[in-house]
């Protein structure tokens, strides 16, 4: 266990795979997150709490690894930023797709097209 006070033992007790693999599975989490709070506001109860249960079960992981060695917490951070990324960009795209084939219907309508 290397402990905060001794930063080089944590850099040397940093497994590198293991930090990879703690990111992604953030970025998993962080996007789960943002599922997690499209589907409380579309009332999906059930899709809700399933991905809820899952975001905390990955959650405990990364706590247990960082309590081993608080650099784990660089990747950690990092693969939540990733995963709130990918998931508010990908909405706001569909969004825009969205609003625009919208905007093209009333343009037609309005043409008698």
């Amino acid at each position: 266990m290397a402990f905060p006070g001794t930063i080089t033992a944590s850099w040397i007790a940093l497994d590198l795979g293991f930090a990879l693999a703690l990111f992604a599975a953030y970025i998993v989490v962080d996007a789960l997150y943002a599922e997690y709070t499209l589907r409380v506001m579309q009332y999906k109860e059930y899709s809700a709490a399933t991905i809820g249960a899952v975001i905390h079960l990955i959650l405990a992981f990364g706590v247990l690894q960082y309590v081993q060695n608080f650099l784990y917490v660089i990747p950690i951070a990092a693969g939540s930023w990733v995963g709130t990324f990918i998931v508010i960009r990908r909405e706001r795209l569909r969004h825009a797709a969205h609003t625009s084939s919208r905007d093209g219907e009333n343009v037609r309508k309005i043409k008698g097209g």
